[in-house]
């Protein structure tokens, strides 16, 4: 496959208010034949940018439940390829992982589905410790036999539209690419924390579904031999029943993973992270209060 020919696979990209980040994503993977925009009625420059640049754009309304964007994308466009790539807009395809997916396509024996490890970059500075890297996601793969996983969390409220820590569930045969995913966002802290307050929503469900021995319908599963997805799911699925885990998080991160070698925004990043933890104990707090006055009242 020459250099400036199309590869035959068709990128998703889902997205809302994203106008800081998509026109990297976008020139990222201008390689790929087909580039599917998925917005959720922006209201700023978003999808003009991404007309511009020629993507082609759907409009997804959520309807408080399932199934969530990227799983209605994969199930409802017209796809053009069996092949689809999933991306975030604030991720950059870089030329190496480019020029090894167009390797990957010239080849005859694909596997059903490709992880990719993402590289973060948080303040300017790659976040290469903290137990962030590796980050393996399952990404690139046979869109008829991938689907994010369903965790009976979907009904959250204020959680967003789009699965960002559920994972693919591949029926078929998965591999690993060897160069990494730029997971790089352009906007603020504020945006940061804003966004992560949304996560923690989601997140403090998932906790109480595990810590009640509820795990879901179609899930990637938890096993300690399995894919990293998999151990990393066995991990939570403990970690849940453990006491002060913003200070354990923080430890974790910073001094057992070594994050105090990223320096500045290895600190800032690993205090964030504790206090997200934090959010996540005192939101499943917060669901529990119904339950205990109810014992108090006899309710």
């Amino acid at each position: 496959m020459e250099k400036n020919t199309p590869v035959p696979l068709t990128v998703i990209v889902p997205v809302r208010n994203e106008a800081c980040n998509i026109a990297a994503c976008l020139i990222s993977v201008a390689w790929a034949d087909e580039v599917w925009v998925v917005d959720s009625h922006s209201n700023d420059q978003t999808v003009e940018i991404a007309q511009r640049m020629g993507a082609k754009i759907a409009q997804f309304d959520f309807a408080d439940g399932f199934p969530k964007k990227k799983n209605w994308a994969l199930g409802n466009l017209p796809l053009r390829h069996e092949w689809v790539l999933l991306l975030d807009a604030d991720e950059r395809v870089p030329p190496e992982l480019e020029q090894e997916i167009r390797v990957l396509f010239r080849g005859q024996n694909l596997a059903d589905g490709y992880y990719i490890n993402r590289k973060l970059i948080f303040l300017g500075r790659w976040i290469k410790h903290c137990g962030w890297y590796p980050s393996w996601n399952l990404r690139l793969f046979k869109h008829r036999l991938g689907r994010y996983e369903k965790l009976n969390a979907e009904d959250v409220a204020q959680a967003g539209d789009v699965e960002v820590h559920e994972h693919v569930v591949l029926a078929g045969q998965a591999a690993y690419l060897t160069h990494d995913l730029l997971h790089e966002d352009f906007k603020s802290i504020f945006h940061f924390i804003e966004r992560h307050n949304r996560y923690s929503n989601w997140e403090a469900r998932v906790y109480a579904n595990f810590a009640r021995g509820e795990h879901g319908v179609n899930n990637i599963g938890a096993s300690l031999f399995g894919s990293p997805p998999e151990r990393k799911r066995l991990v939570k699925q403990w970690w849940v029943r453990l006491p002060f885990r913003p200070l354990l998080r923080f430890v974790w991160m910073y001094l057992f993973r070594l994050g105090f070698l990223d320096g500045r925004p290895g600190l800032i990043f690993c205090t964030l992270m504790a206090m997200h933890e934090a959010v996540i104990g005192a939101k499943l707090y917060e669901r529990e209060l119904p339950r205990l006055s109810d014992k108090q009242t006899g309710c």
